[in-house]
């Protein structure tokens, strides 16, 4: 393999000559910009053997580099051996920025390519600026692994489907004049609309294109008086045809949206930054452009009563499926034949018993022991352990159904923990807690609630690297914004109606990882003469492993809440649970108060 990736190399240094340019950057991303990629745009994993999901690889005509994250330090080490493309490790305060090495490298005047299609037109331009910086030119070329990239998997072609107003809660017709309000108080005639998510909410369809979010490929572009589908044709039913038709949505081959905004009729059209930069250039090349932040988001982030009820429906379900599992977990472990890989397998087949399971919305996270310190870690055949009683097993899940999109992280203790384990378990819980609890005024942003996540742990000296919350999609993608939870600063304020995790951790390199993460929703909580509070209402339904807890450094708040939520959990879920059922859950959820 690594000598099929060299040849590849060669390949496409061959097309960088003939192009003029002396380095090629491939991201992982698709003309999308979504955080999963169908295998048609998986270019960086084809042209480099590396298979991790994030990175972004750069070939000159001499030399080629990899940057990714910590999660893939050793992973991409091993994979990019004997292939010439060095390791560069992202985010690291000695590693040299894409256009620092390139300014190195390359000689002034320069050309460095990109495939525009892939890239989204806000961090062009900011690439394009650092490399100008450098004394280098960045133009777009055409797609190198059109040509160079043999038996290249096809576009996806599932069919989509309608995801019925009992469900989505607010019909295609008016979501499109929420839309066309939005470009008339802008004064535009027309946005393009690329992320599939929003795509997928405006039409009130789903589709199978993309690994664990319900979407599928196409653009939609909306103008004051009329839409249109960009849609590969195959993909198209006529029960399709006429409810697109029905909703004022006329249809057009996916092929056709660059042409089409190069001879765009229009003086004015709305651009999100995220959307791709050819198509940027298409529509600045035949009308003034707008790059502002695409309306669906926060549209879309904010549910209506119908998905909120949606969303309760479907944590019960996904509560039952967990509760069976915990309940199953630790006797079974006991036993030493369960690892990594056959706990993820076993709670799959708990979630797919479920009325309206779609899949999963993420790929699980079940990291044992020093596996959990791994973020982002995914247990693979080559790294896949045996657990045993004894430990912390971190098990980060979700599943998609009909009605709702869940995401939940537990932290079990399998047996016998050390004493820092336990702490470290409080230290999170407390965090938790204490988020949980949190009443703002109207107009506060999540990074100023991020402290409450962490004030604990940094009297411990002890901090994590990734964000306390995010936006959870309704029948979408489980990462969802513009608002978020988190320690930079992201200014949209949280509002009624949205959904956002809960998830603190402590990751401890080599030992061990914690990380107890709830799904919660942005609900009124009082009005005073200071103005609106709001608060968060738990959606996640399930225990919390009590085996760890070092009860003495609870306050007596934090206890109650404690049991506050495995109360309600406790009453919401027994009604759908055997009697064996019932009695574990029972135990599980008991005061810790004596």
């Amino acid at each position: 393999m690594k000598e099929e990736i060299r040849k590849r190399i060669a390949l496409l240094r061959t097309f960088m000559v003939r192009q003029g340019i002396s380095a090629f950057i491939v991201p992982s991303t698709d003309p999308h910009s979504g955080e999963y990629v169908p295998a048609h745009w998986e270019s960086r994993k084809w042209i480099s053997g590396f298979t991790g999901s994030a990175g972004t690889v750069v070939i000159t005509t001499q030399e080629g580099g990899l940057w990714t994250d910590s999660r893939y330090f050793l992973q991409a080490a091993d994979q990019l051996e004997e292939t010439g493309i060095k390791l560069f490790k992202d985010r690291l305060p000695e590693t040299p920025s894409i256009a620092e090495w390139l300014g190195n490298v390359l000689h002034k005047g320069e050309k460095v390519g990109i495939d525009g299609w892939v890239n989204a037109t806000d961090e062009t331009e900011s690439l394009r600026a650092s490399l100008v910086s450098q004394g280098l030119e960045l133009v777009s070329v055409e797609d190198p692994f059109e040509t160079l990239w043999e038996n290249r998997p096809s576009l996806p072609l599932n069919v989509p489907f309608i995801l019925p107003e009992t469900y989505a809660g607010v019909s295609c017709s008016d979501k499109l004049t929420q839309i066309r309000e939005n470009i008339l108080h802008n004064q535009a005639d027309g946005i393009l609309i690329s992320a599939l998510d929003e795509i997928a909410w405006t039409l009130n369809m789903r589709g199978n294109d993309v690994h664990c979010n319900p979407v599928f490929i196409s653009y939609l572009l909306i103008t004051r008086s009329d839409a249109t589908l960009y849609i590969l044709p195959e993909k198209l039913t006529p029960e399709i045809s006429c409810y697109l038709q029905q909703n004022g949505v006329r249809t057009k081959n996916y092929t056709e949206i660059e042409n089409d905004l190069l001879h765009y009729s229009g003086k004015c059209i709305q651009l999100s930054p995220e959307t791709n930069y050819t198509l940027y250039c298409a529509a600045a090349s035949s009308a003034h452009v707008d790059i502002l932040p695409s309306p669906v988001r926060l549209l879309k982030a904010i549910k209506n009563p119908t998905e909120i009820a949606g969303f309760h429906q479907a944590m019960k379900r996904d509560g039952v499926a967990m509760v069976r599992f915990l309940k199953w977990l630790k006797a079974a472990v006991k036993e030493g034949k369960e690892t990594e890989l056959s706990v993820d397998r076993k709670l799959y087949e708990l979630r797919a018993e479920q009325e309206h399971f779609q899949g999963i919305s993420f790929d699980t996270i079940a990291g044992y022991q020093a596996h959990g310190a791994i973020v982002h870690y995914e247990a693979t055949p080559e790294t896949d352990v045996t657990l045993q009683p004894e430990g912390f097993l971190l098990l980060d899940s979700g599943a998609q159904y009909l009605d709702g999109t869940t995401d939940i992280t537990r932290t079990i203790a399998l047996g016998k923990v050390s004493e820092e384990q336990k702490t470290d378990y409080t230290l999170v819980l407390k965090g938790f807690i204490a988020l949980s609890r949190a009443e703002f005024p109207q107009g506060t942003c999540g990074t100023q609630l991020d402290v409450l996540a962490r004030q604990f742990m940094w009297k411990a000296g002890i901090n994590y690297g990734h964000g306390t919350g995010h936006g959870v999609g309704h029948f979408l993608n489980v990462h969802e914004g513009p608002h978020q939870i988190r320690m930079n600063h992201v200014p949209t304020p949280l509002c009624p109606g949205m959904t956002i995790t809960n998830e603190p951790g402590i990751y401890k390199s080599g030992r061990y990882g914690i990380r107890t993460e709830n799904t919660m929703l942005v609900v009124p909580s009082r009005e005073t003469e200071f103005g609106a509070f709001y608060k968060f209402e738990p959606l996640t339904l399930c225990p919390i492993d009590k085996e760890a807890i070092r009860t003495d450094m609870l306050t007596q708040e934090e206890t109650a809440w404690l049991d506050d939520y495995h109360r309600h959990v406790f009453e919401v879920l027994s009604p759908m649970l055997t009697a064996p059922e019932q009695e574990w859950l029972k135990d599980a959820t008991s005061s810790l108060r004596k």
